[in-house]
């Protein structure tokens, strides 16, 4: 049987716009792993600069004399111990968290041990050791180029190293309702626990605050206070965190209508601060799957409710552990005294 045009160009459409967005997720994949690629090498950069300042800042404090006589031919030490506790300082700070600032203030004590390197030049142990405090010059030079350009490499992947520490996750799902009657049902806040499995209540303030509560593993309740930050009837609400919040989120949800008008698709994009800063890329990434998986299964609840007027639950998920196929309790009809 032969579709009309219409309805082929509905289903094409459809199947083009699922492409689109396989193929969008696909290359923010491949985008994320290359800025991963990258700020992990920027990081191994500062850190084995962090391990030479380190290395340098000991040496200046355990010898200071035989280091002065090395780099500008003597010296009673006092002014090598004072460096080697900046090169101590600054290289414990990189490999504590490398951070461009660091490397900059390398840079600009490398700045300095050069124009004391060039006044060392003027004096009577300068002079008789030229050789060596040129020498020192050069590879002071050396040094500092190798800070700026590992400070600039840094500070560029300055983004995707926040975004790595970031959970993200997005879903999406089609309902059989207008986007109208689906933004009306979202936009009220206090409907949000109905299918989100982790949110114990929301309390609407005002027009653009409300008050939410989530359940968290060990039965304690996390509270929070967050804001609309844009809106768009029917098409877009922008929600984040207020700055208080102990868990820093935000997020995104559109409304589109679905092809040949059957129904509105809602797409969910979420992005959560992991709790401790110092969180690393492994720990994130399982986040972001676990807040995906989260969604997931909201999303579907979401549909349940707006189409039906109620959560459809499984015979598995209301009877946890293990239990005959049609398990017998409350309401069960029996028969034969007692037998099913």
């Amino acid at each position: 049987m032969d579709l009309p045009i219409d309805s082929t160009w509905e289903q094409r459409g459809s199947i083009s716009k699922r492409a689109a967005r396989v193929t969008s997720r696909a290359l923010a994949r491949t985008r994320a792993r290359f800025d991963d690629g990258r700020a992990e090498r920027a990081e191994g950069r500062a850190r084995g600069l962090g391990w030479f300042s380190v290395g340098l800042g000991l040496a200046q404090l355990a010898f200071p004399r035989a280091m002065a006589r090395a780099t500008v031919g003597g010296g009673e030490g006092g002014g090598m111990r004072a460096l080697g506790v900046r090169e101590l300082a600054c290289g414990m700070a990189l490999l504590r968290r490398p951070h461009a600032g660091w490397l900059w203030a390398r840079v600009a004590g490398d700045v300095m041990d050069l124009a004391l390197l060039a006044s060392a030049l003027t004096t009577k142990h300068g002079r008789r050791a030229s050789g060596r405090v040129l020498g020192s010059m050069g590879a002071v030079a050396g040094v500092t180029l190798l800070d700026a350009a590992a400070a600039i490499q840094l500070a560029r992947t300055g983004v995707a190293t926040r975004a790595e520490r970031q959970a993200q996750a997005m879903e999406s799902v089609t309902v059989n309702k207008s986007p109208e009657e689906v933004f009306r049902f979202w936009r009220n806040f206090e409907n949000l626990p109905r299918f989100m499995a982790h949110l114990a209540s929301v309390q609407v303030r005002d027009e653009r605050r409300s008050h939410w509560a989530a359940r968290v593993p060990g039965g304690a309740t996390l509270e929070w206070d967050a804001e609309i930050t844009e809106e768009q009837p029917n098409q877009l609400i922008r929600w984040r965190a207020l700055p208080s919040a102990e868990l820093s989120h935000s997020g995104t949800v559109r409304f589109t209508r679905a092809p040949g008008g059957k129904g509105t698709e809602v797409h969910v994009e979420m992005h959560v601060d992991p709790p401790r800063r110092w969180l690393g890329r492994s720990a994130a990434r399982l986040l972001a799957r676990g807040i995906e998986s989260q969604m997931a299964g909201d999303l579907r609840r979401f549909k349940q409710v707006m189409e039906t007027g109620e959560v459809v639950h499984s015979d598995a998920s209301i009877h946890p552990g293990k239990h005959p196929a049609q398990p017998s309790g409350r309401g069960a009809k029996t028969t034969n005294g007692g037998r099913r």
